[in-house]
């Protein structure tokens, strides 16, 4: 167990790297859509590779930050009764809807845009606006955010389990959102 604690360590150490590499790409976007809205209404400016920059910008935000949200057990969960467990029922319901939701999703996800992206790259697909961008930078947010979340479902169910087996310290806590 020491082994795959020591995984699950590195994996959270990983993410969070991607989340501080989401971080920025957020502050980026806000400056890059606050110049095209000062550029568009003060200059009567406008670039499609700005606003598209804008959208490759969040969707590096979203891939990229989506594990570190599991990590930190803010992630969305049907909570009609999920509050009121006590710490182990809310440990084995995390745990079974990571191995039966979580983990084949992410695979299934995984598995079937990787070839898109891959397509994207030999074909050097453009968007079809002028002086739009490649496509494949933004493409490879869905397979690189996916494996992300696959690892982070990964190490959330060693330490699940760690903590189970008494192996592992956890906070279970959870707070239901206000409503």
């Amino acid at each position: 167990m020491d082994a795959l604690l020591t995984l699950a360590r590195w994996i959270d150490a990983l993410n969070d790297r991607m989340a501080d590499l989401a971080k920025w790409a957020v502050g980026i976007a806000c400056a890059v859509s606050a110049g095209n809205a000062i550029a568009r209404y003060a200059f009567d400016l406008g670039s499609n590779a700005l606003l598209e920059m804008q959208w490759y910008l969040f969707a590096g935000c979203v891939m990229l930050g989506a594990a570190q949200v599991l990590r930190l057990n803010e992630h969305v969960r049907v909570d009609v009764v999920y509050a009121k467990y006590p710490t182990r029922g809310k440990v084995l319901v995390d745990l079974f809807g990571m191995l039966f939701f979580l983990i084949p999703v992410t695979t299934a996800v995984l598995v079937l845009a990787w070839p898109v992206f891959m397509r994207m790259v030999e074909s050097g697909e453009m968007s079809p606006n002028a002086g739009g961008l490649i496509r494949w930078p933004v493409m490879l947010m869905i397979p690189l955010g996916m494996a992300l979340l696959l690892l982070q479902g990964i190490s959330e169910i060693i330490k699940r389990s760690g903590w189970l087996m008494h192996c592992f310290e956890m906070d279970a806590h959870y707070e239901r959102p206000l409503q």
